[in-house]
């Protein structure tokens, strides 16, 4: 089965060059693979001393690499779909494009590497994402923009021709047409395809990237936690810039010991995870055969690419008394977790962070009769709402 891995981690912690070394020694395994930037800062194209298109572009055999323009993808992949969008948020008055839906750009880049892993055309999609902040709200959003489409648009086309004089009356916005609702539909069932992609445990692996130091490892404790609340898998962790300990200088003996307390942090904090440290080089990661130090260093292990199992996706088991909803939120506190049931989904809020699970039909006459945080696993329990 063809794979995905998406490397992420805090800014400035070595995540380009870590996913690039994964994509040289897939190569050299005779593995057919593209490395893939989503970050609008690019540089892939620094790191192998080239100048990539608009399109794929091969660095070497059996590896293409990918820098995603989102407008150029938009315009050009996905044009069917950016004509409604840009009509309905034209203003009647001026005729002028007031603005995109936030996230919408992240959006297309997904469908664009979805579309990508549909043609087979590669065995392994290595992809390089943006700072944490970035990659939570680009995973994140083809499941918000699907709950709030399958909110929206539940009228169907006939109640659309109803509203629509009033729409444009009254908001000077225009409704989608019968054509138009067709690509709503069909965008839908993209993004309900693209989220399963996505959280496939046997397709897409997410990997972080950090560096032995206090605040980084804060965001990386909340970054897996949150990987987690929203269902992704993630299968790795990465330390880099680990300082040798025979360095000749009383200088970095301080610096040393800090590092050697803040990974065993991070091995106590992610015991589940298998954990690859990184040394810090005496010269800046660029040119594949700089890169290739981390092949060689880090990455000896043929078992890298595997797919692991570290935690399970939510899941509702029966019970004595109604049902059970698990979800391994790994690293939560239970008093940082809000939870609330609304008509149709159960709402969990953790940090600056929300998820909103629909409820299966068998449960919108059940309530909510209690959650319990044990060993990372939410377990939200519920009865018949008379009982």
């Amino acid at each position: 089965m063809n794979r995905i891995y998406i490397f992420t981690g805090k800014g400035g912690v070595g995540k380009s060059s870590v996913a690039a070394a994964h994509a040289l020694k897939s190569a050299e395994e005779g593995k057919k693979t593209l490395l893939i930037s989503t970050d609008m800062a690019h540089n892939l194209g620094d790191i192998f001393g080239i100048k990539p298109g608009k399109e794929t572009g091969s660095v070497r055999e059996n590896l293409d690499i990918y820098e995603i323009d989102p407008e150029y993808v938009m315009e050009n992949d996905f044009h069917e779909y950016m004509d409604y969008v840009k009509k309905l948020l034209q203003m009647v008055d001026d005729g002028e494009v007031m603005g995109m839906i936030p996230g919408m750009e992240e959006l297309f880049s997904l469908m664009k590497i979805a579309e990508i892993y549909r043609t087979e055309e590669y065995e392994r999609m290595i992809v390089d994402c943006a700072p944490t902040g970035e990659t939570l709200s680009l995973l994140k959003f083809p499941e918000l923009l699907a709950w709030y489409m399958e909110k929206l648009f539940p009228i169907g086309k006939a109640g659309v021709r109803l509203l629509a004089p009033f729409s444009k009356k009254l908001f000077s916005v225009e409704m989608p047409n019968k054509e138009a609702m067709n690509e709503i539909e069909r965008m839908f069932l993209k993004l309900m395809e693209l989220q399963e992609l996505l959280k496939n445990r046997e397709i897409t692996s997410v990997r972080i990237v950090t560096t032995p130091e206090k605040m980084v490892i804060e965001e990386t404790r909340r970054n897996y936690m949150y990987m987690n609340l929203y269902n992704f898998n993630v299968d790795g962790l990465y330390i880099n810039r680990i300082l040798p300990e025979d360095i000749d200088n009383p200088f970095f003996d301080k610096w040393i010991e800090l590092q050697k307390e803040y990974i065993r942090v991070l091995h106590e904090s992610f015991a589940a995870l298998p954990i690859y440290g990184i040394p810090w080089y005496d010269e800046e990661l660029k040119g594949e055969e700089n890169i290739r130090r981390i092949v060689r260093d880090v990455l000896k292990d043929k078992a890298v690419f595997e797919a692991k199992l570290i935690t399970e996706r939510e899941h509702y088991e029966q019970t004595e008394d109604g049902y059970r909803l698990d979800i391994n939120i790994p690293g939560a506190d239970k008093e940082d977790i809000d939870l609330y049931q609304g008509t149709t989904d159960i709402v969990i809020k953790t940090g600056n962070f929300k998820r909103n699970i629909p409820l299966p039909n068998i449960l919108r006459t059940y309530a909510v009769a209690g959650a319990k945080l044990e060993d990372g696993v939410l377990h939200i329990t519920f009865v018949k709402e008379d009982e």
